[in-house]
């Protein structure tokens, strides 16, 4: 899907028999993208309180990252800065096309492989 998102300027998804998406790659990708900001800081429990009271969901994605969605990624450095919490980084979520691609027809797929427990009964 790689190649695809850097050649295609136009998609056209269908699922199940129905055009689920007729956009342009950029806009199936930004609606995938979200408001999610990926964080990385020293101090990911104190900027885990600071940006939950100031509005944010955050989750826990490493030992020192986390994505913080509810919030932009101008709003999380002041409220960081504001409370003197180190991080190294902050930068918007940008989906690739797959993870777009999956999010958008996870509805629409007509077969789903059994879970191994269930294959083996």
């Amino acid at each position: 899907m790689s190649e695809l998102q850097d050649a295609a300027d136009h998609l056209v998804v269908v699922g199940r028999g129905q055009v689920i998406a007729d956009t342009s790659v950029a806009s199936l990708i930004a609606s995938a993208s979200g408001d999610r900001v990926q964080l990385r800081t020293t101090a990911r429990t104190e900027a885990m309180t600071v940006l939950a009271h100031a509005g944010a969901t955050v989750a826990v994605t490493g030992p020192d990252t986390a994505t913080v969605s509810g919030l932009g990624a101008e709003k999380i450095v002041a409220v960081l800065t504001e409370h003197a919490i180190p991080f190294s980084e902050v930068s918007a979520h940008r989906a690739t096309l797959e993870e777009a691609y999956m999010e958008l027809t996870r509805d629409a797929v007509e077969f789903r492989a059994a879970a191994p427990e269930e294959a083996s009964r």
